[in-house]
């Protein structure tokens, strides 16, 4: 019986050896392959669009010196937002900043304007409304604009100097 078996498997593998597979030039190969990987227009428009939300950090960085007019006159329809947590903010805050804390802004981007304006106080805001980002040192402020674009929000500036570089500049002392 194992002979069998063996005189089997012997046979389908002499079978299979001399069996030929068919041959393609390379020519004719790297065409297929080139062709059928050329995204269409349209696919490749989609990919960008894709591609454009998903890109980190991107938010345009402003200065101290771009930031200091907008708090000496604040507009309705520019946001300066600290996303410090609550007790960050009772050491101090920049002049016009309304807080809306990193923990929660994706989930508050989400809320109805009525429910938000019940929690945090302000009107929520609007997808085409110039949001300004800062926290202690610009790193939470940068992550913020990021969530800020990924939920529809344009006009997103992030000041990375945020709280540390704005104490120093206006001679407070930031508490530690």
């Amino acid at each position: 019986m194992h002979r069998l078996a063996f005189a089997r498997t012997a046979v389908a593998a002499r079978i299979v050896a001399n069996a030929r597979a068919p041959t393609i030039s390379p020519r004719i190969a790297f065409q297929l392959r080139h062709g059928s990987t050329k995204p269409s227009d349209e696919r490749k428009q989609v990919l960008e669009a894709r591609d454009d939300l998903q890109r980190d950090w991107d938010a345009k960085v402003i200065t101290y010196e771009e930031l200091k007019p907008k708090t000496e006159q604040p507009s309705p329809d520019k946001y300066l937002i600290d996303v410090r947590e609550p007790d960050e903010v009772l050491q101090g805050s920049i002049p016009s900043a309304v807080n809306l804390p990193l923990s929660v802004i994706s989930s508050a981007f989400h809320l109805p304007a009525a429910e938000f304006k019940e929690k945090f106080g302000f009107e929520k805001p609007r997808p085409e409304q110039e949001l300004t980002f800062y926290c202690r040192s610009g790193k939470r402020s940068t992550t913020a604009s990021d969530v800020a674009k990924r939920n529809g929000y344009t006009k997103i500036l992030n000041y990375k100097g945020s709280w540390l570089e704005w104490t120093a500049r206006e001679g407070q002392k930031p508490a530690a």
